[in-house]
């Protein structure tokens, strides 16, 4: 007789994982280096120390290093809301009637509302380590702002969050709750530093992109003494960090006997969706495996699907070191009817280089029906969504409808990245019927690309 799985999953806290894991280790063709601006060298650790925490620069660097041992203190802190659990959709399977088992990894229980608190306290915890006593960060839609603010506060370090100042406009409640962990928040673009003033110059209206507010947040770390710059995505320590979410529900899956067939994470940076699936894209790089791997990002800002694969760089005012990633050109920026957080100009460069080689499928979608999935969700599972997350339902309900369609029984997994609760007026835009899908044009778009550095490593044919 078949075992019947239970609506949640979950792993006792002792068998929380001990070692965060390094896909970049099992990749035979490892990312493009990380470039320094001035001289296209290889970036070492002394290049970028004086933006960020030695130990992150550290596992920044390393391609290596399969398991890195999460600290004895930071693992102390995960207990306080890990394990997270491991829902099957029950409801959702039967509305669809579809042959298909749903499960969705909840990482919504933390009064963040998302997964980014398990590299907020990572990040907090090496600063407080190496004795430093403020950071600096940016948020798109919060979450990550509202993470860092919770961790600096447990860990006792001052914290000044750049918010894109649309989003902080479209969500007060966000402030509140990262203010009330005594941080403070700055919508940006500001007149608080020289890269917001020369954005402003330039473009008084803007609503501002996460590309202004990492500008502003790195040149106020280096500008401030004990102090270092902190980043929610995009880069490989992050995702390094989040790969406590796969590793915990691929330990769940094997005490249950299952085996995903599809993956889905939304994808805005890459954090949510690099952690979810690391350890399950290491079997598939081994031969062990052929699960799929969907990113979906929103039609708004679709650096995946229509990007470019170059050199460029992370922030708008061009101060960082270059990644080699999909981008839509740091000058890039979304639409302010975009509503979720997957608004950054580019993506992770693991990630990139996993697409760009044929192991990563992408595809975009309009916030119209995102909301349309979410709300379908809510209605069934319980659970108001994030608008970011619900792109990675949307294309779970397709995948189960597509096995309707063909008879097939597929084991589908998504990663709901958070809750919805601090998004009510996209909510509200919804219900009143006056939210509007914006995909950019082709024209736009290629505003965007002329800001892409002109450099040879951009200019060699494609691998």
């Amino acid at each position: 007789m078949a075992q019947k799985i239970p609506t949640r999953l979950y792993l006792a806290e002792d068998e929380m994982p001990k070692n965060w894991y390094n896909l970049r280790a099992d990749m035979k063709d490892k990312p493009d280096p990380i470039l320094h601006p001035g001289t296209l060298a290889p970036a070492t650790a002394a290049d970028l120390e004086p933006v960020f925490c030695k130990e992150t620069v550290k596992q920044e660097l390393d391609q290596t290093t399969r398991l890195i041992p999460i600290p004895e203190g930071l693992q102390q802190f995960y207990k306080a809301y890990r394990p997270s659990a491991l829902i099957r959709a029950y409801f959702l399977e039967k509305e669809l009637g579809t042959p298909a088992e749903i499960y969705y990894k909840f990482e919504g229980t933390n009064t963040s509302g998302s997964h980014k608190l398990n590299s907020a306290a990572a990040q907090a915890y090496y600063a407080k380590e190496e004795g430093l006593t403020t950071l600096t960060t940016e948020t798109g839609a919060g979450q990550w702002g509202s993470a860092m603010a919770m961790a600096c506060a447990f860990y006792g370090l001052k914290l000044i969050v750049y918010m894109v100042k649309v989003s902080s406009q479209q969500k007060p409640y966000r402030k509140a709750l990262i203010e009330t962990y005594g941080a403070r928040l700055i919508p940006s673009p500001s007149d608080t530093t020289e890269s917001g003033c020369a954005i402003l110059a330039a473009n008084p209206q803007t609503g501002g992109s996460l590309g202004c507010a990492i500008s502003e947040a790195i040149e106020t770390a280096v500008k401030t003494g004990q102090c270092r710059y902190v980043l929610g995505s995009v880069l490989n320590h992050v995702l390094l960090h989040q790969s406590i979410i796969g590793q915990e529900v691929k330990a769940t899956f094997e005490k249950y006997n299952i085996k995903p067939d599809i993956i889905i994470g939304c994808a805005g940076g890459g954090s949510n969706l690099g952690g979810l699936i690391a350890p399950f894209m290491g079997e598939k790089l081994s031969g062990a495996s052929q699960t799929r791997f969907i990113a979906v990002e929103p039609a708004s800002c679709p650096s995946f699907t229509r990007g470019r694969f170059a050199y460029d760089f992370g922030d708008t005012a061009k101060t960082t070191p270059l990644l080699r990633m999909y981008t839509l050109g740091s000058g890039f920026i979304p639409s302010a009817n975009h509503a979720g957080g997957l608004r950054y100009h580019g993506m992770n460069s693991t990630l990139s280089k996993l697409y760009h080689d044929g192991h990563l499928e992408a595809r975009s979608a309009l916030q119209t029906d995102v909301f349309d999935a979410a709300v379908r969700f809510a209605k069934l599972e319980g659970i108001l969504p994030a608008p970011e997350s619900s792109h990675a339902i949307l294309a779970a309900i397709d995948e189960a409808l597509e096995c309707k369609r063909t008879g097939e029984k597929k084991t589908i997994l998504f990663g709901l990245t958070g809750t919805g609760y601090f998004d009510m007026t996209a909510y509200m835009a919804y219900n009143e019927k006056t939210m509007t899908d914006h995909v950019p044009s082709d024209e736009e778009l290629e505003k965007g690309f002329a800001s892409i550095p002109d450099i040879p490593q951009n200019k060699k044919p494609l691998p």
